[in-house]
């Protein structure tokens, strides 16, 4: 590229995305964490977890301070984000049920191989029973949770693998054709059978020697007090117990968390070290988000599954190296979603959208990050788990949290002041003064659920709550 045309690219990039570097389409790769939840990086203000290249990601990029998982389990998040909708329309509620064939052809890699992208897969794919690999040009994923050593105690590291299966698909990735490159860790996400919970590779171990986490930012450990029995009952508390409910057993849990994302961070450094050597980097975007979050305490919970803000809050990085300079380091606060990111990913490709997905675009974001988002959305949990995990649903506003739980711990419900109270503590459910709020939210989410069932997928979606009914119901 000559220094003419990239004066001429840094001058069009921010009336005009996506840029084109040499006229070719942008390569696009999209990184995923797995229960990594939103303050869990060092941009984010955490000064105890390492993560030097995200935090170096984010500061040549945009960084989404308020991005959020629509449902706060792995394969119907995964699902969410492969399809662009809610899960009360794609309907994978469970570890079972596979992408069917139709979803498959709208999923966004799909649509990338149409418009000629080289497409692969890395790690796990996390939804169904049945993997979808006839549908990508490479692919090196797994299905169900994966081991963090596949092949025995002695043997690499799965981030490890996964970082030279990254770099394997780059180097022999057709020169003739962009790529789009899906790496799905499996990490921070605990080891489930292991008694250990957390298993890190070695490399990242002494980077937190000496090191004492604090207790959690947000709620205390004891506000699980104020729930049902339902709750005490429920696996959120089961797997506290094993993780948290000792200050040993904290501070082991949390430095193995940390660890896991720091794994992530190092293939991070790799892959973007491997772009460099191969001369591409100047014409690849990099995404780096979650399905969700996690619970690492508060409330007294673990897991993941509830509306909570340390459930649904996760991290959301897009680093487009056709942006000018005056484009980097930015932050958006915009209220983003992870059905998002397949609309994002296909707008930035150039590739027009051949679905409706219920997601938007958050292309028009890195020009203007102070452009604004959604004033609300909701989310929902609802696995056939018979109260071991309390199925759940509910609106969030910039200002208002509303869940209802619609199985065991029916009819317990919960209505925050996120200004007030953004730790999520003080239920004002049951007080009179804010009786509106609730009756509004109810309905709401009323609404939504019932648009959610009836929509299909060769419809337009228009979300059905908007910005004007919060201001005509005095909820802004």
């Amino acid at each position: 590229m000559t220094l003419s045309r990239r004066h001429l690219l840094e001058l069009t990039a921010l009336s005009a995305l996506p840029a084109r570097a040499a006229d070719r389409p942008p390569n696009i790769i999209l990184l995923l964490g797995d229960d990594h939840r939103g303050d869990a990086l060092g941009c984010r203000g955490n000064t105890v977890v390492k993560t030097p290249q995200l935090d170096r990601l984010a500061s040549e990029g945009v960084l989404f301070e308020n991005h959020f998982a629509t449902t706060p389990i792995c394969c119907t998040s995964r699902a969410s984000i492969m399809l662009g909708e809610y899960a009360g329309s794609h309907r994978i509620n469970d570890f079972a049920t596979p992408l069917a064939p139709a979803q498959v052809s709208r999923a966004y890699w799909t649509q990338l191989s149409r418009a000629g992208y080289h497409t692969g897969f890395i790690g796990k794919f996390g939804v169904g029973n049945k993997m979808p690999e006839d549908s990508f040009d490479v692919w090196m994923g797994f299905g169900g949770q994966g081991h963090y050593f596949p092949h025995g105690p002695t043997g690499p590291h799965l981030n490890h693998i996964m970082r030279d299966q990254a770099a394997e698909f780059l180097h022999s990735a057709p020169s003739g054709k962009p790529f789009c490159l899906s790496v799905s860790f499996k990490a921070p996400h605990e080891q489930d059978e292991d008694p250990r919970q957390y298993l890190p590779s070695a490399d990242t171990e002494a980077r937190y020697a000496g090191v004492t986490v604090p207790p959690p930012r947000g709620a205390g450990m004891d506000d699980i007090n104020r729930f049902p029995i339902a709750f005490h009952r429920s696996e959120n508390r089961r797997r506290w117990g094993v993780r948290f409910a000792t200050p040993e057993l904290y501070q082991t849990s949390m430095k193995g968390y940390y660890r896991l994302v720091t794994g992530i961070d190092d293939v991070v450094g790799s892959l973007r070290g491997t772009l460099r050597t191969l001369g591409i980097d100047d014409n690849t975007v990099i995404i780096y988000s979650a399905d969700h979050g996690a619970f690492n305490g508060e409330h007294g919970f673990s897991g993941k599954w509830f509306g909570h803000e340390e459930s649904v809050h996760i991290p959301l990085i897009v680093y487009d190296p056709r942006l000018p300079a005056t484009a980097r380091n930015k932050r958006s606060r915009a209220t983003s979603l992870n059905i998002d990111l397949h609309p994002t990913v296909l707008d930035l490709a150039g590739v027009g959208v051949h679905s409706n997905p219920q997601g938007r675009s958050l292309a028009p974001h890195l020009k203007n990050p102070d452009a604004p988002g959604r004033a609300i959305h909701f989310f929902e949990h609802h696995f056939p788990y018979n109260g071991w995990i309390p199925s759940s649903e509910g609106i969030r506003t910039h200002r208002w949290k509303y869940i209802r739980y619609t199985d065991s711990a029916a009819p317990y419900e919960e209505l925050y002041d996120l200004r007030d109270n953004p730790t999520e503590t003080n239920n004002l459910i049951a007080s009179p003064e804010h009786r509106r709020a609730r009756e509004t939210l109810t309905r709401y989410c009323d609404r939504w659920r019932g648009a959610l069932t009836a929509w299909k997928p060769d419809t337009a979606w228009n979300d059905p709550i908007n910005e004007a009914d919060l201001q005509r119901d005095g909820l802004t």
